[in-house]
């Protein structure tokens, strides 16, 4: 199913006459205060030697990145039957090409998925047969080798939708690794992935592949090494580490200032970059040269985003291209 919010809710008028309404479409969930991952430090193994330490990048930024990659999502509540939230969800991802000096969308074009997202168990058999015939996602199924499904006091309306958008989520992390695959697969120039890369072992080795993280709810530092952190320089790097974590690819990465932050917040102009792993007496030049590239994306500024300071105006492209087409 590839449906519009608009075309779902007239099925749903037509399906589901007698469910509660709700006040029109209203904020999507991406958008509603809700627990987020405490903040923690997770210290990380150095692969340069030594401590962690702050390094000059050397050399000119330089311009290398041929693509860019994001995706993006919303999640609304369109109805409920009895307590359960009946949620439409979209996700969507693109990548962007440099070509005479614009950008434009590579390859396949964008991927997009809009679907239904209802938990099989909780609502009647024969809403459950119209919504499967559009290819419904049953978010009362495992989402990942971790989960354990709806607990019995999970069937709170609040976290049946909450359980939703993380359906919606894990969909628009599948669109996005699909389109970085095929890059891998078949392109050279080098790709900058907004997130990290190491949801896919396929991407997760590719040459190719950059990922730039800009939240950092998590920090890979011990805490004697947070100060070095807090007063990186503009166009300085820490030491890079071996970034694993549970189930998924090991992969080489370090923090990078992109801009001065003379009296702002510590991770103000931060990013954390991963690429591929390689031989440790490679690490130091690979990680200058793939800094050059990141710092180079700087210019021009992503403004008006509120992330202009860690955000690539490539990546700001990919996301007013998405919003166009959602």
């Amino acid at each position: 199913m590839d449906a519009s919010l608009r075309s779902a809710q007239r099925l749903l008028d037509r399906w589901a006459p007698t469910a509660r309404s709700t006040d029109g479409f209203g904020p999507t969930l991406e958008t509603l205060p809700r627990p987020g991952e405490s903040p923690r430090l997770v210290p990380a193994r150095t692969v340069e030697g030594g401590p962690v330490r702050a390094r000059r990048v050397p050399g000119a930024p330089e311009v290398a990145f041929g693509a860019f990659l994001d995706g993006t999502q919303q999640t609304h509540v369109l109805r409920h039957e009895c307590t359960v939230p009946i949620v439409f969800g979209t996700a969507a991802a693109v990548v962007r090409v440099r070509r005479n000096r614009r950008l434009v969308t590579w390859g396949r074009g964008p991927l997009r998925d809009g679907r239904f997202y209802v938990p099989r168990a909780l609502v009647s058999d024969a809403f459950w047969t119209q919504v499967a015939g559009l290819g419904a996602m049953d978010t009362g199924a495992h989402l990942g080798p971790d989960d354990q499904g709806i607990a019995p006091d999970g069937v709170h309306p609040t976290s049946l939708a909450e359980r939703a958008l993380h359906f919606v989520q894990a969909k628009r992390e599948q669109l996005e690794r699909t389109l970085a695959e095929d890059w891998c697969r078949t392109e050279r120039s080098p790709l900058y992935i907004d997130g990290g890369i190491s949801g896919s072992e396929t991407v997760a080795r590719a040459p190719c592949s950059v990922g730039v993280v800009k939240a950092h709810r998590t920090l890979y530092v011990g805490p004697d090494d947070l100060p070095v952190l807090a007063t990186l320089g503009a166009g300085e790097r820490t030491t890079a580490f071996r970034l694993a974590v549970g189930r998924r690819t090991p992969v080489l990465s370090w923090y990078l200032r992109c801009r001065h932050a003379p009296g702002r917040e510590p991770t103000w102009g931060l990013v954390r970059v991963e690429v591929a792993e390689l031989d440790a007496a490679a690490v130091t030049a690979r990680a200058d040269e793939v800094s050059r590239w990141v710092l180079a994306e700087t210019a021009p500024l992503a403004l008006p985003d509120p992330r202009w300071h860690a955000l690539a105006y490539g990546i700001r492209d990919c996301e007013e291209f998405l919003r166009a087409i959602m």
